[in-house]
């Protein structure tokens, strides 16, 4: 660079001065004349080449001169801006220069004719604020690219709309106010959006258009203008869930000591189900309960940990899963999709009642083989499986002796095509073996609880008060709604209690360590003791339980808002729907009905044309899906 040569230091034009050693001086205009009598106000400052970058070589003859022209150039139909417009037109009509980096000696060339250092700063600073041009510095060097046609609409639009705003929001507002939006208009909803997922709590655009400021009213206010359609679900994000499964990969199963367990155990579940996290087997002796072992890998307070203590359990929506631990972890830790399986098992001692004289807990691997529940049926008579049946009959006794509730109201899944957003319900079928899995789960997490107490584990059992049951409780599926509403919530605690509502002194879920936070932490615990390791302590062990349960009872406030989401736009897709409902409950002036078809309960005013448990047949009405709500009447 020569003695007054061109160069930009802190974005301003500045002029070189004399060098000293490395270095040289540089001068520059921080702030000019004005009309107002301001005086210009200059600075001097020494450098190094690589803090400024070159414009022209030539010797500019005043800072002054350089802002003059910048300044004629800048200004609204000027000479220049009309050249660039000419020399872009020239380069983009090339296909080889249509797209190729100039350096800006060789646009000045074409845009002037030659370079002079007095308008270096001012081509410069027009091409940099012009539409036709995009600057790129590479190396200390400044080259400019042609844009193409649409990336000057684009620039002009979002130009226009800058210099415009408040203009183009108040005719956006009216527009909003009269639910009569354009397609533009959606990127002015996203504080809108934001609002119905509770990702936050205010929206301007709803304040300014008059609406009032609720996830429900936003909902509301994209559904009518077609931001949203009908099969957008908002309750997972807003409350405060990803749905998506995890994707902090579980690695391979380590390599350990483990007891092989002799034949073949089963592992019995629903014909959709992905996940089997467990299997079963009598061999004669010992009931053994085999649970997957994703513990083997997830160590206390490990990222994985921590992600899973968040979500709490696995998303089951009616869209699809979101696990709470990765999808490619199944592989390795599901039961049965291998020919062997490595598992957590325990191994329980039963009386002649049905009573656990004792459990083991075991590291193992296993031979599971899958049956739906269907097919368990069929097979309940055979030497493998008709002594599990007989195992779950006893229990059943015993723990209905004990004050177990046992309440049976029927379920359907629900399902949405992930193409067409058409939503469809499957009666669960209800199978004698599902109650063989069932009883079997209590009788592992009653082992796993009497496992932990003996040998003094802060461990979170599970707990629930007696429930005060009348004795006037009807019979049939109004009976099953009465007991419902007899039943007190669980409790979660270090301390074991009995749990009234099963019938058992202690209790623990064990059972769904790829599905349920509680019992991964239950399986960390059980391992570290089992190896001799460090315990989580009962401080830690009750703050990650805590957080623990309160994520997994947001998952299933997301699941029920769901699924009756879902329903909704299921009756919105058959608006002519009709079907039978039962009368489960009665009170003066309204009585609840239950649609087994959609397993869905529903209110309505005024006297029951039927007894209780007797039928009536339903039509929908009215549906208000942001307050997931519907009206239904007799036909």
């Amino acid at each position: 660079m020569n003695k007054s040569s061109v160069v930009i230091y802190k974005n301003l034009p500045a002029l070189v001065g004399e060098r000293d050693g490395d270095k040289f001086l540089v001068d520059w205009c921080v702030s000019r004349a004005t009309s107002t009598g301001k005086k210009a106000v200059y600075a001097s400052q020494k450098v190094r080449e690589k803090d400024v970058i070159l414009l022209c070589e030539g010797a500019a003859s005043s800072i002054d001169a350089l802002l003059d022209f910048a300044e004629s150039a800048l200004a609204e139909n000027s000479e220049v801006k009309a050249q660039i417009a000419e020399t872009h037109e020239l380069l983009l009509s090339d296909e080889e220069t249509a797209t190729a980096e100039q350096s800006l000696k060789d646009v000045a060339e074409l845009l002037r004719g030659e370079v002079k250092a007095d308008e270096s700063w001012g081509i410069y600073a027009t091409l940099k604020a012009s539409f036709e041009f995009e600057e790129r510095v590479r190396d200390g060097v400044i080259y400019f690219v042609p844009r193409s046609e649409d990336e000057i609409k684009n620039l002009k639009e979002k130009a226009y709309e800058k210099e415009h705003a408040d203009e183009l929001r108040a005719a956006f507002i009216e527009r909003l106010k009269a639910k009569n939006l354009l397609p533009e208009d959606s990127k002015y909803m996203g504080d809108v959006e934001a609002l119905a997922l509770g990702t936050t709590d205010k929206s301007k655009t709803m304040k300014d258009a008059g609406f009032k400021e609720t996830p429900e009213k936003a909902h509301k206010l994209l559904l009518d203008t077609k931001i949203w359609d009908i099969t957008r679900n908002p309750y997972p994000v807003r409350l405060g869930l990803s749905a998506k499964s995890a994707t902090v990969s579980l690695g391979v199963p380590p390599e350990e000591e483990r007891v092989r367990v002799a034949g073949v155990s089963y592992a019995i579940d629903s014909a959709w189900s992905t996940d089997p996290d467990d299997a079963i087997a009598f061999d004669g002796e010992f009931l053994w309960v085999h649970i997957a072992d994703p513990a083997s890998f997830v160590a206390p307070d490990s990222e994985i940990d921590k992600v899973a203590r968040g979500r709490g359990a696995t998303l089951y929506l009616p869209e699809g899963a979101a696990r709470m631990l990765s999808e490619d972890c199944l592989e390795d830790y599901a039961l049965g999709l291998r020919e062997e399986s490595r598992a957590l098992s325990f191994k329980i001692k039963l009386g002649e009642n049905g009573e656990i004289e004792d459990c083991d807990v075991l590291r193992t691997i296993v031979n599971v083989k899958r049956l739906t529940y269907e097919k368990a049926d069929e097979l309940k008579e055979t030497p493998e499986l008709k002594p599990l049946f007989e195992i779950a009959r006893r229990n059943v006794e015993r723990r209905t002796k004990a004050g177990a509730v046992n309440i049976s109201i029927p379920e359907v899944h629900i399902s949405v095509d992930g193409e067409t957003k058409q939503v469809s319900f499957e009666p669960v079928a209800h199978c004698e073996s599902g109650e063989v899995v069932r009883e079997a789960m209590v009788l592992a997490g009653e082992g796993a609880a009497r496992f932990a107490f003996k040998n003094n584990l802060p461990f979170p059992f599970i707990s629930q008060d007696a429930p005060e049951i009348p004795k006037d409780i009807p019979e049939g599926l109004a009976g099953q709604f009465r007991l419902r509403k007899c039943m007190r919530k669980r409790n979660v605690n270090i301390t074991p209690a009995s749990h009234s509502g099963l019938g058992v002194g202690m209790y623990s879920q064990v059972t769904s360590p790829l599905r349920r936070y509680g019992d991964l932490l239950g399986h960390e615990q059980l391992r570290a003791f089992l190896k001799g390791e460090k315990l989580i302590d009962k401080d830690t062990m009750l703050m990650r339980m805590s957080e623990g349960d309160a994520a997994m009872q947001a998952s299933k406030k997301a699941e029920r808002n769901s699924r009756q989401h879902w329903t909704l736009v299921y009756l919105l897709q058959h608006p002519d729907w009709q079907g039978e409902a039962i009368c489960v409950d009665k009170q003066a002036g309204r009585a609840l009905y239950f649609i087994c078809e959609l397993g869905m309960e529903t209110v309505i005013g005024g006297e029951a044309p039927v007894e209780l448990n007797g039928t009536v047949t339903l039509k929908v009405g009215k549906i208000d899906l942001p307050n997931l709500e519907v009206a239904f009447s007799f036909v």
